[in-house]
């Protein structure tokens, strides 16, 4: 199967449904001629024109609301905010209209569309433009948010994205739009609210999300070396989450590490470690579930804090180790 790049992925994930679904457009800052601040809407305005590809005003709030509004009168958008930090300044459409309405009206309004937006740190950005806001929107109820880990799911889970009826939240790590990855040629869809076992194993689970599913297999791959066979789960879909396969796997490791990009405090780990507690898979556990997230301070623009900041490679491997360890 052919390779292409992660925000290749994306793109071809909008030309493929723009081209089948003409309720199907973009809006955003800088989509048009620009291509996008990181290149995901390159060459779709010379494709489909400037009504369907539509560059906004520097207004946040403006790009929520328009795709609100729009798909309340059959649309489909797919919105773009330049940076997830931004994602602040729409919080009254998304939290207090597009999540609701749908239930308000008693089912006879949907309000399907996506909101892309480039999350996390990495790239030297500073406080304000690299942090990882989607637990945020996790506790929202009617919001749905996805955080594709591969191309293939990043252009699959898009695809199935925009066919929701949903307000779907689209959060894509800026470090992987480099990244390569088997993706095929035809339109295929991800299901949402589906984990996947990305590596199957037998001595630890690790629970990770976007970025960190990179750096996990990284660390698995190292790990095995040592004779620890880890056990990845993404659950792609964060909210709402299928949590049965990382039950599962907990009942199959007896141990479990969440690792997440976001700062640890109340941070999407939580989450997962609670319903692991709650659940019958608690009596299977051989030791502490542990959580590594980001430190509780704003990202740095210092390369070296930033880091440090957030959860890398060797410190997925330093836990592991521990946790493998533990014995009864």
């Amino acid at each position: 199967m052919r390779e292409i790049t992660y925000v290749e992925a994306i793109r071809e994930a909008l030309f493929q449904k723009m081209s089948e679904d003409e309720t199907v457009f973009l809006i955003g800052e800088d989509i048009g001629v620009y291509g996008g601040a990181f290149g995901a809407t390159a060459g779709l305005i010379q494709q489909f024109g400037e009504e369907r590809v539509i560059d906004t005003p520097i207004s946040e709030a403006g790009i929520a609301g328009a795709c609100i509004g729009a798909a309340l009168t059959g649309f489909r958008p797919v919105g773009e905010i330049q940076f997830m930090d931004f994602v602040t300044l729409s919080m009254e459409q998304l939290v207090l209209q597009a999540a609701k309405i749908r239930f308000m009206f008693g089912g006879k309004a949907k309000v399907p569309f996506v909101l892309r937006m480039p999350g996390g740190s990495g790239t030297g950005a500073a406080a304000q433009h690299s942090e990882s806001l989607e637990n945020w929107f996790v506790h929202v109820p009617g919001l749905k948010v996805v955080m594709p880990s591969t191309p293939y799911d990043a252009k699959g889970l898009l695809i199935a994205s925009i066919e929701d009826d949903n307000p779907v939240i689209f959060v894509e790590h800026k470090l992987l739009y480099k990244i390569k990855g088997p993706v095929p040629e035809e339109m295929y869809r991800v299901p949402l609210s589906k984990s996947h076992v990305v590596r199957p194993g037998k001595d630890l689970t690790i629970v990770a999300t976007s970025i960190m599913v990179q750096r996990a297999l990284q660390a698995a791959e190292k790990l095995a070396q040592e004779g620890i066979e880890v056990e990845i789960i993404d659950p792609r879909t964060l909210r709402p989450l299928d949590d049965e396969p990382i039950l599962e796997s907990v009942v199959k490791t007896g141990k479990v590490l969440i690792v997440h990009e976001a700062v640890k405090m109340a941070g999407f780990g939580g989450e997962i470690a609670a319903r692991i507690a709650e659940s019958s898979a608690f009596d299977y556990l051989e030791a502490p579930i542990r959580r590594l997230g980001g430190l509780d301070i704003p990202i740095p623009y210092n390369r070296n804090l930033e880091y440090h900041a957030v959860p890398q490679v060797e410190n997925i491997l330093e836990e592991a180790r521990n946790l493998a360890a533990l014995k009864v």
